[in-house]
């Protein structure tokens, strides 16, 4: 295998690990919300 093909192959694998971690934090953060929203809207 050609080391840029490798090379470019673990860039690309690090950008997709960046951004399955990102979309992870949101999905994390948007339940977060809707669980405290759930909790405390009922009361008020």
């Amino acid at each position: 295998m050609n080391s840029s093909v490798m090379q470019n192959f673990l860039i690309s694998l690090q950008i997709m690990g960046q951004g399955m971690v990102g979309i992870f934090l949101v999905v994390i953060l948007i339940a977060l919300a809707v669980y405290l929203l759930g909790k405390y809207g009922r009361k008020g």
